[in-house]
């Protein structure tokens, strides 16, 4: 049964990789071409990432209704479906209201399919007493982070043929995993419960902080290497350790976040995070580059993880899918905010200011989750 599970975890998994790792994340590379190509500032570039958060804020909203009206399992593959489509329209025409809109709807898309997997990722989990199923759904967001990586910076100056296959690549996984979105009928119950964000409420502000902070290094992280004037290799090799990074994370995490005992694991992750991309600060050296998004890359995605597992610790069954909803509002908007004021700051100092942005942030989200966890009152994950 545990087999089975981390199967249809890891086919899960390339819902992340598309609506995460190819819709969101890969903004990030293909930034510096559209920017230089449609003469934007860094602000513009920013709120393009913005759009896609705003998007995101809607999905999270949409994403309980949704399920309550269509099925959990449904809500996922069209939420994929719409996340193909939205890429696709990203390489059309170059008005920035368009582009604006093509991010906006990927944001939706990618929302839906982030809430609606992670419940049943949970579900895959209670059922198999494990948590990997969790860890694996959010380390597939690696493999379209390192798939981007490793071919777009290749198409150098060339941006909309990018995000065609950008777009391809998620119809592709899109058709591999819309057999692994098979729920129990009692996750149709969930989507008409009640959201619980009380007892979490030191949770949810620290996710608002890192939701802020962590989507600035990624967004910015090539107009960075960029300004250092990093050659194609460069860019591809740090993007590739980011992904890969992220793809191993559960083998660092599943443990921590399965048995450490109330916010712990969330502290420790969200204090890795914040000296991860502080240190690409120290130099930009290629070396401290890559370990910094190394770093990075073990530590992002295992957040919302460890969130998922303390929702799923402290809340009922029937109430996953309205929580994960509420908390995935939370993150919305901190990550439409994050960028656009992140790169107003950008604009009046330089790109470092963007890696000192997510440090600051991260680094307040993992007191707070410290000072949480001391409080006694959020559950042990299992």
């Amino acid at each position: 049964m545990a087999q089975d599970g981390a199967w249809q975890a890891a086919r899960l998994a390339l819902g992340t990789a598309s609506a995460l790792g190819l819709a969101r994340f890969a903004y990030g590379l293909l930034l510096p071409a559209m920017r230089d190509d449609l003469h934007w500032t860094l602000a513009q570039a920013g709120a393009m990432s913005a759009a896609n958060g705003l998007g995101y804020l809607l999905g999270a909203l949409l994403s309980a209704p949704a399920a309550r009206r269509w099925g959990t399992a449904a809500a996922f593959r069209w939420g994929m479906v719409l996340t193909a489509v939205s890429l696709g329209a990203t390489a059309v025409g170059e008005a920035y209201a368009a582009l604006l809109l093509a991010r906006f709807a990927a944001g939706v898309a990618g929302a839906v399919v982030f809430i609606t997997g992670g419940v049943i990722a949970s579900r895959v989990a209670a059922r198999t007493g494990s948590g990997l199923p969790i860890t694996v759904f959010f380390a597939g967001t690696g493999l379209g982070i390192v798939l981007s990586g490793v071919s777009v910076p290749a198409a150098g100056d060339h941006w909309r043929p990018a995000w065609v296959g950008l777009s391809l690549a998620a119809g592709l996984a899109t058709l591999a995993g819309w057999g692994a979105a098979r729920v129990d009928e009692p996750a149709r119950a969930a989507a008409v419960g009640r959201a619980r964000v009380g007892p979490l409420w030191g949770v949810a502000l620290a996710y608002l902080l890192f939701a802020a902070g962590y989507i600035t290094y990624i967004t910015f992280l090539s107009a960075y290497l960029d300004e250092q004037n990093a050659p194609a290799w460069q860019v591809a090799l740090t993007w590739a350790a980011l992904g890969a990074a992220v793809v191993v994370a559960p083998a660092l995490w599943s443990r921590p976040i399965g048995r450490w005992p109330g916010t712990r694991a969330l502290a420790v992750l969200l204090g890795v995070l914040a000296g991860g991309a502080g240190l690409a600060l120290v130099a930009p050296a290629p070396p401290l580059i890559v370990a910094s998004a190394i770093v990075y890359g073990a530590t992002f995605m295992s957040v919302p993880a460890a969130v998922t597992a303390l929702i799923k610790a402290g809340t009922p069954p029937a109430d996953w899918t309205a929580t994960l909803a509420a908390f995935t509002t939370v993150f919305a908007v901190g990550q439409t905010a994050g960028p656009w004021l992140a790169g107003l700051v950008a604009d009046r100092t330089s790109t470092d200011a963007v890696l000192a942005w997510t440090a600051i942030l991260c680094a307040a989200a993992a007191l707070i989750a410290a000072i949480t966890g001391r409080s006694g009152r959020v559950p042990v994950p299992r």
